[in-house]
């Protein structure tokens, strides 16, 4: 199976995209450092997807992934707390943070059955 035809690059993706759109508008302070990583993370995320369906052994590239998410989701809050983002768009973002979470892990429970 192609990458780009897994429900969660797809889900990945749209949350690239929504990261990519929201740091645009973060103030001056903001935009290069904090918006910066955590455009990083969501990369590295999406990355780790990619290795993860071209890898035999999926289950530690999948762990590294979910640790990705998890740092979105801890940056995310931050920038919602700074007011760099509204409660909508924090409320979308998290939506978009627990789908992908959920499929990662669904899919590193998979493997690891897969393993037994």
């Amino acid at each position: 199976m192609n990458y780009d035809g897994l429900p969660v690059y797809k889900a990945s993706y749209d949350l690239l995209l929504e990261i990519f759109g929201f740091t645009r508008n973060f103030h001056k302070e903001y935009k290069y450092t904090l918006g910066e990583s955590i455009k990083r993370e969501a990369v590295e995320m999406i990355g780790c997807i990619y290795r993860a369906n071209a890898a035999q052994h999926k289950v530690d590239i999948l762990a590294k992934a979910r640790e990705h998410v998890e740092v979105l989701r801890l940056y995310v809050r931050l920038m919602k707390d700074l007011r760099q983002i509204s409660l909508p768009q924090f409320v979308r973002l998290n939506e978009h943070i627990e789908l992908v979470s959920r499929q990662l892990t669904g899919w590193q429970k998979s493997q690891k059955q897969a393993r037994h």
